[in-house]
């Protein structure tokens, strides 16, 4: 009998165990801060929640590689000569398009060759080049995906 209460004792702690709170990254070691720059103060009085939440969301973006965006998709096969296909097609989207976006070759299981083009952070961004890709291939379209960060000092 004592056997079974424990038992059930014990199955009751292991969830809570299991169920540990996650590493949090407070709101001031997240800005790298210089405490002798000059003579004034600055107090931030602020919801510890928005320290939970601005640590949730560098841990997310961590395990992205990259950032939630668009590409435009010119080329999606899985036929038997696919790989020589989109090695094709990639060249000729370089060539044609040069400087203006990045093109990004990739496989998915099970047999399926991509190129998609560009880093959009908007739909409207995209879209506009989208325009401009379809002139040469009409087949393209948008497709969400992740991607690099963009170079903020570019302009």
């Amino acid at each position: 009998m004592t056997g079974k209460i424990l038992f059930k004792f014990l199955l009751l702690l292991f969830p809570a165990g299991i169920c540990l709170p996650q590493e949090a990254v407070r709101g001031e070691y997240i800005f790298d801060r210089d405490m002798h720059a000059g003579p004034g103060r600055l107090t931030i009085i602020q919801n510890p929640g928005i320290d939970t939440l601005l640590s949730r969301h560098t841990l997310y973006n961590a395990k992205l590689k990259g950032m939630e965006g668009f590409r435009i998709q010119i080329y999606n096969s899985s036929n038997r000569n696919a790989r020589e296909e989109s090695g094709k097609i990639q060249a000729d989207f370089i060539s044609k398009f040069p400087r203006e976006l990045v093109s990004y070759a990739s496989f998915a299981e099970p047999g399926w060759y991509m190129i998609r083009v560009g880093d959009f952070r908007t739909k409207t961004e995209a879209t506009k080049y989208l325009l401009m890709v379809r002139k040469v291939f009409p087949d393209a379209y948008l497709v969400p995906d992740i991607i690099n960060f963009p170079d903020l000092n570019k302009q």
